[in-house]
């Protein structure tokens, strides 16, 4: 028995096997399809799949260049070039010229450069003098004072732990700000005098007059691209928005009112110096040739307005030309503000691409597959007749049970059992004598390969089983 068992759970898997391999190369299978005649889930589902389809064909696939392959690993070199004469009143009325090799601080950088517009010189001796009276740790009655006094981060030398005192004669004017102490200051050795920050810086007088030449050159190694922001025949120009967008020659004057809109701010910037940024974006197609790829230029500032009072206004920086006279060490020491101009370059290349405009395009059309999404959801959840169209859209599929397994018919069935099946839904009128002639049937073909229990309906609705004794 148990070996014949075996022998048709065996016949029965190859039989399957057979039929599923086979089925691989013979049988096509298709999603189960409802048609629901219903106007305005019709309407709305045209509309959303417009909507979608114009979406994704005009700005996904034709603006955003969903066709093309993209390069934004730019490679870029920038070099600026500066030219203009500015000068400045001095105290006997006169005018000091000053060019290119004044005004541009230190004369090389990297991708930045910074352009003095006012500043403020000092000439000093190294020796030994009073103390700045803005110093206010520097204050002193008497040597022990300055001998006892920490050191301050702030003192312009050695402080020798002398103190010198206004009726000594060796305080000149210009070490004091505005008002005369009472107290004396503390000696330092050092570069003598120190700085008077409260002196007005001179200003460089044409400076939004000056020109800046940007010179880009680019590289695309994706493409093996090359590229710049200068045409073949480039002749002298200033760059305009309108008349001369190819120019990369720009003056101060428009990069200072695109960077910042108000005037006081941008007399303060020229005044006490400021940070700009200079960007430039380059976004090609390839397609169309690399010569008519431009780039477009914007300007920002990036250090803090003077209006919001910060702690560090503006952008200084200080710097020392020395020299020696008479085994004397002297120093002009030039406290410089202007503008600091950092370049930044961005971009990115693109070139018509099979492979990407296949995956771009299986892409939309799974976005176009969210119209039929959300109609679903309004259909089967939020219209009224939502249950209706449920029970046509899904079917329940329900686990077999004991008893349910016992009434459908065995796979292997001989030829009487469904003669004598036959015979009993002919004489057979009453519903519950129908199920238990039926059970007798069933069970007269299971016993021949399993053991079952015997099972008796009494009622159509209700079922026991009555275990065997």
């Amino acid at each position: 028995m148990t070996s014949n068992v075996i022998f048709q759970h065996r016949q029965r898997f190859q039989r399957v096997f057979v039929r599923s391999f086979f089925g691989l190369f013979t049988e096509y299978e298709t999603p189960k399809l409802v048609v629901i005649h219903s106007l305005s889930l019709t309407i709305l589902l045209r509309l959303m799949q417009a909507i979608l389809l114009i979406y994704s064909v005009l700005y996904l696939l034709l603006y955003e260049k969903g066709y093309q392959k993209q390069d934004t690993s730019i490679v870029s070199s920038v070099t600026l070039k500066v030219k203009g004469i500015g000068y400045i009143h001095t105290a006997q009325n006169g005018t000091l010229i000053i060019d290119v090799a004044d005004y541009i601080i230190p004369p090389s950088e990297n991708n930045a450069i910074f352009i003095m517009s006012s500043y403020g010189q000092t000439d000093q001796t190294r020796s030994k003098c009073p103390e700045s009276s803005l110093l206010k740790e520097a204050e002193c009655d008497n040597d022990n004072e300055c001998q006892n006094k920490p050191f301050s981060p702030r003192a312009n030398g050695r402080w020798t732990g002398r103190c010198i005192l206004p009726f000594d004669g060796q305080i000149s004017n210009d070490t004091f700000s505005k008002t005369k102490p009472s107290k004396g200051l503390c000696e330092y050795a050092g570069w003598c005098p120190p700085e008077n920050d409260e002196a007005s810086p001179a200003i460089i007088n044409e400076v939004l007059n000056f020109t800046i030449f940007i010179k880009n050159f680019i590289e695309f190694p994706v493409f093996g691209v090359k590229h710049k922001n200068m045409v073949d025949d480039l002749k002298p120009c200033v760059f305009h928005a309108n008349l001369s967008k190819d120019c990369p020659i720009f003056t101060l004057d428009y990069i200072v009112n695109q960077a910042e809109k108000d005037a006081e701010e941008r007399d303060l910037m020229l005044r006490l110096g400021g940070v700009i940024s200079v960007k430039l974006d380059w976004d090609c197609d390839l397609d169309r040739g690399i010569k008519l790829c431009k780039p477009e230029y914007t300007f920002a500032r990036l250090d803090v307005p003077f209006r919001e009072k910060p702690f560090s206004r503006g952008f200084n920086f200080r710097y020392a030309f020395h020299w020696k006279s008479t085994y004397e060490n002297h120093r002009t020491l030039t406290k410089a503000y202007g503008l600091r101009l950092i370049i930044a370059v961005s971009g990115k290349a693109g070139k018509f691409d099979s492979i990407t405009l296949s995956l771009n395009t299986g892409s939309l059309v799974g976005i176009f597959g969210l119209a039929t999404f959300f109609c679903d959801i309004i259909l089967l959840h939020l219209s009224k007749k939502a249950r209706t169209y449920r029970k046509h859209v899904f079917e329940a599929v329900h686990l077999r049970t004991r008893f349910s397994s016992v009434l459908e018919r065995p796979p292997d069935l001989t030829s009487t059992d469904v003669k004598e099946k036959s015979t009993v839904l002919e004489t057979t009128t009453s519903r519950t004598d129908l199920v238990n002639a039926m059970y007798e049937v069933n069970t007269k073909s299971l016993r021949k390969t399993s053991s079952t229990r015997p099972l008796t309906v009494t009622n159509s609705e209700k079922m026991k089983v009555h275990p065997e004794e």
